[in-house]
Order: structure tokens, then sequence, then C-alpha cells
């Protein structure tokens, strides 16, 4: 079991490492191609932060392992609402003044109930995987007519900030865009394969293990961009980060998986997992866009709220290993 956990802790850091290039160079390199601030904030970051999830949910699947590729889709999706934007939130109070923001929040809690839809029959087909993908190809259309007709924006404002910070010519994008692509593929067959390894050896679920170990890892991309986010007071850039990764990650990453391989999903996951992912989404939405005259932020207190969710989803799905294990 050590070399699985050595080959988990070095999966996830050479991840977030490259992720962090990949998005990087891949924002720089939309810059630098004439891509508008505000499409690169709602697609190319937002999108690019789940890289990870992507790598290892295609790869996971394509090895047998579907369960994997599921849980670490929704499991990243409650981290990043539970644990990024909780914890970010209860550091400094979040306001949202992004019309685009508050405009996908209610897609995505559209497209989180059509996930149960999906679900219903126990198993998520090919075809079905077909669906999610042509309506995230649906949604990118829709982002890019959005953009062009949008007039000013904050989350543009806060894109074209964030950008500046880290300037690269068109070549030094394309160089890094690139490393970080190959070292994303490198970094997700280890972790994979680490992580396989770890729910055979414990007896657990590779569902499990996905929605824990494998989903919290690969949500650090996100938590590290939502932080230097956070420094620099970009508000609606952190909300937009999270919310295009769960969109990212419910229609594209559970669709390349279900594409590669069917995926079966047993009755707890619609029950104990989805339960939670769209709880947090609902809360989450809420809290940001507001109602009777109060403004759309996310306070101190909605931060804890959402921490304490994920805190308390954690610790029961750790419970369910050391039992599985002790059994």
């Amino acid at each position: 079991m050590i070399l699985p956990a050595v080959a988990i802790v070095a999966g996830l850091v050479l991840l977030v490492w490259s992720a962090e290039r990949f998005v990087d160079g891949a924002a720089s390199t939309s810059q630098r191609l004439g891509l508008s601030p505000l499409l690169i904030g709602m697609l190319v970051i937002g999108f690019g932060t789940s890289a990870p999830e992507l790598m290892v949910s295609a790869l996971a699947a394509g090895q047998g392992n579907p369960g994997l590729a599921l849980g670490n889709a929704y499991g990243s999706n409650i981290a990043n609402i539970g644990l990024i934007l909780g914890l970010v939130a209860l550091l400094a109070p979040l306001s949202v003044h992004s019309s685009v923001v508050r405009r996908e929040l209610p897609v995505l809690g559209a497209v989180t109930l059509l996930s149960a839809l999906l679900m219903w029959g126990g198993v998520i087909a090919r075809g079905e995987g077909v669906l999610l993908l042509v309506l995230l190809a649906g949604f990118i259309g829709y982002s890019i007519v959005v953009a062009r007709r949008a007039g000013k924006d904050s989350l543009a404002g806060e894109t074209e900030e964030s950008l500046a910070t880290h300037p690269m010519s068109l070549r030094a994008g394309l160089t890094w865009t690139l490393i970080g692509l190959v070292l994303l593929i490198a970094s997700s067959r280890l972790l994979v394969w680490g992580a396989v390894a770890i729910a055979e050896g414990v007896g657990v679920s590779d569902l499990i293990v996905g929605l824990t170990v494998v989903a919290v890892g690969t949500s650090l991309p996100e938590l590290a961009s939502s932080i230097s986010a956070l420094r620099r007071r970009e508000h609606d850039l952190v909300l937009g980060n999270v919310v295009g990764s769960n969109l990212f990650n419910t229609l594209g990453v559970v669709g390349v998986a279900g594409l590669i391989a069917p995926i079966e999903v047993a009755n707890e996951v619609l029950l104990r997992d989805w339960t939670m992912m769209t709880a947090m989404t609902a809360l989450m939405a809420v809290f940001a866009l507001g109602w009777r005259g109060r403004p759309g932020q996310i306070n101190r207190l909605e931060g804890l709220t959402l921490l304490a969710l994920f805190v308390g989803y954690t610790v029961f799905m750790i419970q369910l290993v050391i039992g599985s294990a002790s059994a």
C-alpha cells in the first residue's frame, strides 16, 4: 500500500502544478489570439481548472473504473462549493456583481437536475454521454453569444486584471499549454493507478475513492486560483470559476466518461452524493443571487455553512472507508 499512496501524493502534486501551468498558458494564448476577457473568464479559466477532472475521469473510464470517473466529477462539485467557496467566503465575504455569473447559476441548477434523470435508470449509457456533450457544446455557443452582446461586466474586468499578473508571449503561452497538458496526462495516470490500487487494497469501491481523495485532489487547482483571485479582490472570478468548473464537470467530464464506457450508478449515488451536490448547489445559488432586496453575496456565516456541509459529508465518507476496511 505504500507505493500506491506515494503514487497518489506525487500524482496530486504534479497534477496541481501542471493544471496551473495549463490554465495560465491557455488563458494567455486565448488573449493573444484575440478572445475577449469575458469569454476567457467564462470558459477558459472555469473549464480549464477542470482539466484534471477530465483527464482522471477519462483515464479511469478507459481502464474499466467508471465509478471512479463519476465519483471524481460529482465529488469535485461538492468540494468546489463546500471546501473552496466555503473556505474563501469564510476568509472574506464574496460580493456578486457579474450578470453573467447570475445567468450561469440557474443553468447549473438545471443541469444538476438533469443529471438525476440520466442516472434514474441505474446507468449513464453512451447515448446519454453524447447528450451531455451536446449540451456542453450548446452552452459554449450560448456563452460566445453572451460574451459578444454583453456590455461592461465585472467578470471581464477581473479577468483582465488576472491576465495582467501573468503576462506571456504567444510562444510562451503555447509552450506552457502543451507542457501542462502532457504533465496533466502523466500525473492523471499516476493518480488513477494509485487510487485504484488503494481501493482494491482497502476493499472499498472506486466510487468512494473518487468522491473523496481524488475529488479533493483534482479540486486543488480551483482552490489555488480562487485564493489568488481573492487576494486581488476579484470576487466574481472566484464564483465564476466554481460555477464554470461545476458545469464542465457535470456535462463534460461525466459526458466523456460515459461516452468511453457506460457508467453503472448505484442507488446511494442518487440518495447520498447527488442529493448533497444538489443541496449545496441550491444554497450557493440562493446566497449568490440574493432575494427580497438582499444583495447577492456569500458572507462568512454562509461560507461556514457550506464548509460545514462539506466537512460533515467528508467525515461520513471516511467512516464508510474505515468500516469497509475493518469488515
